[in-house]
């Protein structure tokens, strides 16, 4: 299971969310063979002072995805054997079809796709 957003998923979310809801960054180190090459590391941890770019662990984007839109639609969670769905319940009247229903085989690539279709709506 994918753990963090990946280098493009950051360089995407950090155009829309604040730099502090990020928990993680990725960096890039100069391997011996003098090749670049990026890693992902806890927010606090810095390796060298190359640009950094910020990255989000599955906890942080579920933090970052709000739980109620309006009062009356509720965020839902599935987590099934091989999908993860994510999308909101219109309280009294089901699932909300204006709202974005996302299901995929991995959470952070849901969460991704929940919060770029949220802020497309500008819900987020």
């Amino acid at each position: 299971m994918k753990g963090y957003t990946n280098l493009e998923q950051s360089k995407k979310l950090a155009e829309i969310l604040p730099f502090e809801s990020a928990d993680m960054h990725w960096q890039y180190i100069e391997e011996d063979n003098g090749q670049l090459q990026w890693f992902c590391f806890p927010k606090d941890f810095s390796i060298n002072q190359h640009d950094t770019i910020s990255a989000w662990s599955l906890a942080a984007l579920l933090n970052v995805i709000p739980k109620k839109i309006k009062d009356f639609n509720v965020l839902r969670i599935d987590i099934g054997e091989s999908t993860f769905a994510i999308w909101y319940d219109e309280i009294g009247y089901g699932v909300n079809r204006e709202l974005p229903d996302i299901e995929m085989k991995e959470p952070v690539d849901a969460c991704v796709e929940m919060i770029l279709k949220l802020k497309e709506k500008n819900q987020i």
